[in-house]
């Protein structure tokens, strides 16, 4: 009877999970009646509330008209709960782990030994619930039975049809193609020219990547600038063991400026990338509107940091900790790549971004660089598609939850004016994705250019806040996390990257008023 309680268990966590839809939607019908609406509503001008004066009463009507939407709002909700949990679930799988005496990069518990196959079920289960890349997605699997519940499976299937899953896509494309050898060996070695000024120490590092790496993401797109500096940073920084509040620091600014810095194209930050073709935003607008206030952002932002963390930098590591700046495989850091590998690796990168609309074109250019890579293997690392797939399983999951959130996000933007909205977005922008709070903007009517430039400068503003805050973060903290004790605390980060954001909001205010 034994093998039978991890099913059990799984059983039953679907049966409540079943219970609890029930529950919840009689819990909405009981408050709001039982939804003047038949079917899903999707859009915002469906519910035709224009002509209610305040935001309360249009939140009102919309929960009357479709129930469902507060219980959409609530597996939301609980979702970004369980990111804030995740560390924590995941030290205590670790901990339950070690008492089995199972080695920590072990996946085999029966060569070890293990007596307890239950406890290892749940240990397992716990790690699980502990990846914080796999939340999101994980709550979609009660949304769906509520949504089936509700309408029907045809209708759940139909909406998740309809959503746009190009950016998860790309950017299990582009992380995988920007942390090959080849591609971050070319990156730190056109970096270093920049780094001998302070010798090629870990300051000189940290104030390049964290300047350049970020400027670079308008260019190459915000996810491969996410990858080649969070990468580099591992190499050149964080090996240096650097104190926790300056390890948070660095991830909270690498989080921020990333954000900021891909705005001076039209194509690179994913919430430019959802307005610039409906408003008309091309490079040169980009540029002289937001691009030099990005810059300058950037740069007040580093030297203050470098300045309130000075102490910090003097206490790093004077040799680096062996095997991060050089490679774990130490083959690849003594040999020469052929500059033809290099140069055929950034056409592939290139490509992608170029294309990065049509995921017919770049995922098959994708497949064909899987086989370059296997025919180059004596110059290049393993492939390990595991972060990338993690993250874009996040990403997936984000846009599925991010589609039920209109309904409240969308009455709120258009009645604030520009300094106001731009605080508003940035606030939001912690909890819900950059992209969706654009994406949201676009489809309001009668948006003029101030409100425009004030909810995506807040939504840029606020990409560091979380890991949810902005496409690439979850890329940059599955990269570097190894170097926080207990994963990545949402808190910290937070805490970290707030600094930043204000001093961000600064120049972009300011420059706005003048």
């Amino acid at each position: 009877m034994t093998g039978w309680k991890p099913f059990a268990v799984i059983l039953m966590a679907v049966v409540l999970l079943c219970l609890l839809a029930q529950g919840a939607l009689a819990a909405a019908s009981v408050l709001f009646g039982p939804g003047t609406s038949a079917t899903l509503i999707e859009l915002s001008s469906d519910y035709r509330d224009e002509a209610l004066p305040t935001v309360a009463q249009q939140l009102y009507h919309r929960l009357t008209a479709q129930p469902f939407n507060l219980v959409a709002t609530v597996i939301f909700a609980l979702a970004i709960l369980h990111t804030l949990l995740a560390n924590s679930i995941h030290r205590f799988a670790m901990a339950m782990r070690k008492r089995l005496g199972v080695p920590a990069d072990s996946v085999h518990a029966e060569a070890y030994g293990i007596r307890e196959p239950d406890k290892w079920f749940v240990v397992q289960l716990l790690a699980f619930l502990g990846e914080v890349e796999i939340v999101f997605a994980l709550w979609v699997v009660p949304l769906m039975l509520l949504m089936s519940f509700q309408y029907s499976w045809d209708v759940a299937v139909h909406h998740l049809n309809s959503l746009d899953f190009i950016e998860p896509l790309f950017v299990v494309v582009m992380m995988t193609l920007a942390s090959s050898y080849p591609v971050i060996r070319f990156a730190e070695n056109a970096l270093a020219s920049l780094a001998r000024w302070g010798n090629n120490g870990p300051v000189a590092w940290w104030i390049i990547l964290l300047t350049v790496g970020p400027l670079l993401g308008a260019f190459i797109t915000e996810p491969a600038a996410m990858t080649v500096t969070a990468l580099l940073l591992a190499r050149q920084f964080y090996a240096y063991k650097p104190s926790p509040k300056l390890a948070y620091a660095t991830l909270g600014l690498l989080f921020t400026n990333i954000s900021v810095g891909g705005v001076l194209t039209n194509f690179a930050a994913p919430p430019v990338l959802m307005v610039a073709k409906k408003w008309v935003w091309t490079t040169p607008y980009m540029m002289g509107t937001f691009g030099w206030k990005a810059i300058a952002g950037i740069i007040v932002t580093n030297v203050a940091y470098y300045l309130a963390m000075r102490r910090e930098f003097a206490k790093l590591k004077i040799t680096p900790v062996e095997g991060v700046v050089r490679h774990a495989d130490k083959r690849l850091d003594s040999i020469t790549i052929p500059s033809w590998i290099i140069i055929v690796q950034l056409l592939f990168l290139i490509w992608a971004v170029l294309n990065n609309h049509y995921p017919v074109i770049f995922a098959g250019a994708f497949l064909i660089y899987l086989a370059f890579h296997h025919i180059t293997l004596p110059y290049q690392t393993s492939l390990n598609l595991r972060s990338p797939l993690l993250v874009g399983t996040f990403l997936a999951g984000l846009v599925i939850h991010i589609s039920f959130q209109e309904w409240w996000i969308e009455p709120l933007l258009p009645r604030l004016n520009v300094l106001p909205l731009m605080a508003l977005a940035s606030a939001l922008t912690a909890f819900i994705d950059n992209a969706a709070i654009t994406s949201l903007a676009a489809l309001i009517p009668n948006f003029d250019d101030a409100l425009k430039y004030a909810v995506v400068s807040g939504a840029v503003l606020g990409g560091g806040l979380t890991v949810i805050a902005n496409a690439p973060n979850p890329a940059g903290q599955s990269l570097l996390q190894r170097f926080f004790q207990g994963g990545v605390s949402p808190l910290y980060l937070f805490l970290a990257a707030l600094p930043a954001a204000i001093i961000m909001y600064a120049v972009f205010a300011l420059a706005y008023l003048l």
